[in-house]
């Protein structure tokens, strides 16, 4: 692992055991962060990113769940054969996350003061004092006004977008150095959301932590992503630099998503496209690849193998059939129809 490098997840597979059988929500997933970049992880529902965060986190309940292979490589060390104690000592001082809901996240019955000290008392031992400074200068940080009143005050005090931002600076109190945030705009309305993202980014430039940002929503990660990983039925389909993954994509299902979410500089007379037909069956996933049945250029090959991953430029690759040699030829040959080209 290079010196830069704070975490490094291979081969990850994650499996849960249900009364219809056993899902296979992660599937070898391969993950790496950074000192100080911003990694989106992007896909539908159902396609493995959350279940990918929780598994960094150690968060995935066994049983029913189950991390059946891989590693989860933080500073060099994997943490996956840690003992909880020693997992304990990780979550919220060196990775911490930020959950979906902030309010069921939230403890209703405790004061905005009490859970941002909690975590400072417990693991920097500082004392009730010390840690009600640091709380104070947080909740300023996340752009919360007259903090010292706010921190005795209950959560259900405070709106849907400044209870995110107290998630955020209770994420934030030991000073970690991953940052996970979980769908952490999906509940709030486009203002507050932009709103959010700048607080992102505000706090990156000024703490220098690594954030890892899962998300369906490729318009969050367009202006926040260093890099950015598409994941489709528990699998990365394709990474690259945000720069790639908008203007260069090479997965037919990361141009569906481009092509169905809204843009400003678009022809209004030209209709969204949606992605056709559903998400594949993870009780028994597909041999092949499992966005063969919705892609509208599959190959015979699709259906039967998994495709390798090519990397097309530095930096992005991508897992699909079309970019084998044979499939370029064929396409060169007239013998495939070519790929639109996305505007």
């Amino acid at each position: 692992m290079s010196e830069d490098k704070l975490l490094d997840v291979v081969d990850l597979h994650v499996s849960f055991d249900t009364y219809g059988g056993r899902v296979h929500a992660v599937r070898g997933v391969n993950v790496s962060v950074k000192k100080g970049e911003t990694l989106a992880i992007v896909g539908e529902s159902g396609c493995g990113k959350s279940v990918t965060a929780q598994s960094i986190m150690r968060l995935i309940a066994e049983p029913p769940g189950k991390i059946t292979n891989g590693e989860v490589l933080f500073k060099g060390q994997d943490i996956l054969s840690f003992s909880e104690k020693k997992m304990r000592s990780i979550r919220g001082r060196e990775i911490s996350m930020i959950f979906q809901d902030p309010m069921t996240s939230l403890n209703p019955t405790l004061t905005i003061g009490d859970q941002l000290t909690e975590g400072l008392i417990k693991h920097q031992k500082l004392s009730l004092k010390e840690a009600g400074k640091r709380a104070l200068s947080m909740l300023k940080l996340v752009g919360i006004s007259n903090a010292k009143e706010r921190l005795k005050q209950f959560p259900h005090q405070f709106s849907g977008g400044m209870r995110q931002r107290i998630m955020i600076a209770m994420a934030l109190m030991c000073d970690p150095e991953i940052l996970i945030a979980d769908e952490p705009t999906t509940a709030l309305d486009v203002t507050i959301q932009a709103q959010i993202l700048d607080l992102f980014k505000d706090i990156q430039k000024k703490m220098g932590v690594a954030i890892i940002m899962i998300t369906h929503d490729l318009g969050v990660v367009a202006q926040l992503a260093d890099r950015i990983q598409v994941m489709y039925a528990g699998r990365v389909v394709e990474e690259g630099n945000r720069r790639d993954l908008f203007y260069r994509p090479q997965h037919p299902y990361t141009r569906g998503l481009l092509h169905s979410v809204p843009r400003m500089d678009a022809d209004r007379n030209v209709p969204l496209v949606p992605i056709a037909g559903t998400p594949p069956d993870l009780f028994s996933p597909p041999i092949g690849c499992a966005f063969a049945d919705r892609c509208a250029y599959a190959m015979e090959v699709c259906a039967l193998h998994d495709p390798p991953k090519t990397e097309v430029a530095s930096g992005h690759r991508v897992a699909c059939w079309l970019q084998d040699v044979r499939a370029q030829q064929a396409f060169e040959a007239g013998e495939l129809p070519m790929l639109k080209k996305l505007v």
